[in-house]
């Protein structure tokens, strides 16, 4: 792995109304949106940022979404179309724990994990209008437990394999691999910008903004912890992208996704 190879695994896609994903602008109505995980294969390791959402959860909990996902689209799935399987991976990091972003780290207990040091903290006790967000709790026996739903734990969870190490601020998660605080959309959100050998860097915006027309008019999602902090972190975005000349990669921007590689094909 001596050149960064970046994977887009696909999986699945949910429902929102307009006016949630450009909050107070809208226009409303449904907008189906993707989500997705970024597994970057590394001369140091392979390193999963995030790991989507599950079907069954989120039918639990959050059916208005009207999720779909194909078993391609689960995470071991998904890593199957790479000849991968959940146990390849080295590193999960998770930009934040919203059931879209963690619902597949049960399948991880083996991998070494980290996060903002303020973010499992927040999903044990989330403001009260987060709790829908920080409602898949799998990814950690300590937020289970804090919020009296330990019974849900499935896949052999323990308190030492769900245990996160905490990081805070910008740094490198491997050489070239570069994690951006962008706090706002929760409380320890992260962007990535990856390095490439053979192209201009990839500006992974992750949740700091759904889309590019998020980015460009400063709206964020109406899921956010702090909006005055999300539009600092939406400019810190774009002014990293310019210096870098990088290339925006969005989260939810269903137009964008649709020309993104994804499964076996790779940027590098």
């Amino acid at each position: 792995m001596t050149d960064t190879k970046v994977y887009f695994l696909d999986g699945g896609t949910l429902l929102l109304d307009g006016f949630h994903v450009f909050w107070n602008q809208g226009p409303g109505g449904e907008v189906r949106i993707p989500a997705y995980s970024i597994l970057i294969e590394h001369a140091e390791g392979r390193f999963l940022i995030d790991t989507g959402f599950d079907y069954d959860h989120t039918m639990k909990y959050l059916a208005f979404e009207k999720p779909t996902q194909t078993q391609d689209q689960t995470m071991p799935g998904a890593l199957k179309l790479l000849g991968l399987e959940p146990k390849d991976i080295d590193v999960v990091f998770n930009t934040h724990f919203h059931f879209d972003h963690c619902g597949g780290n049960k399948f991880f207990p083996h991998a070494k994990k980290v996060c903002h040091m303020a973010e499992v903290p927040q999903a044990c006790k989330p403001e009260v209008f987060e709790h829908l967000g920080y409602s898949d709790l799998s990814f950690s026996v300590e937020a289970a437990e804090a919020r009296g739903r330990s019974h849900e734990l499935i896949n052999g969870q323990t308190r030492e394999n769900t245990t996160f190490e905490g990081v805070e601020g910008d740094f490198e998660l491997a050489k070239g691999v570069h994690m951006i605080f962008t706090p706002g959309h929760t409380v320890g959100h992260y962007s990535c910008m990856v390095e490439r050998a053979n192209d201009r860097p990839m500006m992974l915006v992750l949740d700091a903004a759904y889309t590019k027309r998020s980015l460009e008019t400063l709206c964020q999602a109406s899921f956010h912890l702090d909006p005055a902090a999300g539009v600092k972190s939406m400019l810190k975005v774009r002014e990293m992208a310019e210096k870098h000349d990088a290339e925006l990669f969005f989260s939810h921007d269903m137009e964008a996704f649709q020309t993104y590689k994804t499964g076996p094909d790779f940027y590098s």
